[in-house]
């Protein structure tokens, strides 16, 4: 993950559409994982992990909508640290959903996959249109403080959400990895991992344990 920029920087662009690149293309039936990168990256940062994923997928990593630097994105400005503010989490995941509306059939299953920041934004599109989104994945990441208002509907549906973590990532706040520890058993079927050693940063083992569970999740929705 790159150093953080200075948050000031920002330009609040978040009116804009959302950039995306194609890691793999498929029929325009099949199930797509969207992956979201964390902040301070672009949408080349998680090619690699879109490599690793199932065949017979289409695989979009999104840009996010607020520049910080050239070849440097986010998709809020971080202000408490593991707490950000509601509102400014709210236009990224707008943007996101904006773009699975623009170039997604209705029908077709699509599942977030997001790292650290980009994980609470793969949270935040399920807990806001959990009827849309086939399940969620947060690689380093956590939830967002509070109610939203799909989470009753995840408390009766208890979809699928894979949440990795490396035993020695200190980037997230302690009490936003408590937070959503605590909160992804009573709305979700969660399959958790932690990998020792690892820190802040996705690795070969953790792709591949993601796309396990991917595949388990189209073959679920395709059942």
């Amino acid at each position: 993950m790159p150093p953080a920029p200075d948050v000031h920087a920002v330009h609040h662009a978040v009116h804009h559409a959302v950039h995306h690149a194609v890691v793999r293309t498929a029929p325009a039936d099949a199930p797509v994982v969207l992956l979201l990168h964390g902040f301070g990256a672009d949408e080349t940062s998680l090619a690699g992990v879109g490599t690793r994923l199932p065949d017979g997928l289409r695989v979009v990593v999104l840009r996010a909508p607020l520049t910080l630097a050239p070849g440097q994105h986010a998709w809020f400005p971080i202000s408490t640290p593991g707490s950000p503010d509601p509102d400014a989490v709210a236009p990224g995941v707008a943007a996101a959903h904006a773009w699975v509306t623009e170039h997604v059939a209705p029908d077709v299953a699509v599942v977030p996959v997001g790292f650290s920041q980009g994980g609470l934004v793969a949270s935040q599109l399920l807990r806001t249109r959990p009827e849309r989104y086939a399940g969620a994945g947060l690689l380093g990441g956590f939830v967002l403080q509070g109610e939203a208002a799909g989470d009753a509907t995840l408390r009766r549906t208890r979809p699928p959400v894979f949440s990795g973590r490396g035993t020695a990532d200190t980037v997230i706040a302690a009490h936003a990895v408590e937070r959503t520890d605590g909160w992804l058993p009573l709305h979700t079927t969660a399959t958790v991992r932690s990998y020792p050693g690892l820190g802040h940063t996705v690795s070969a083992t953790q792709a591949r344990d993601l796309a396990d569970w991917v595949r388990t999740v189209v073959a679920a929705v395709h059942a």
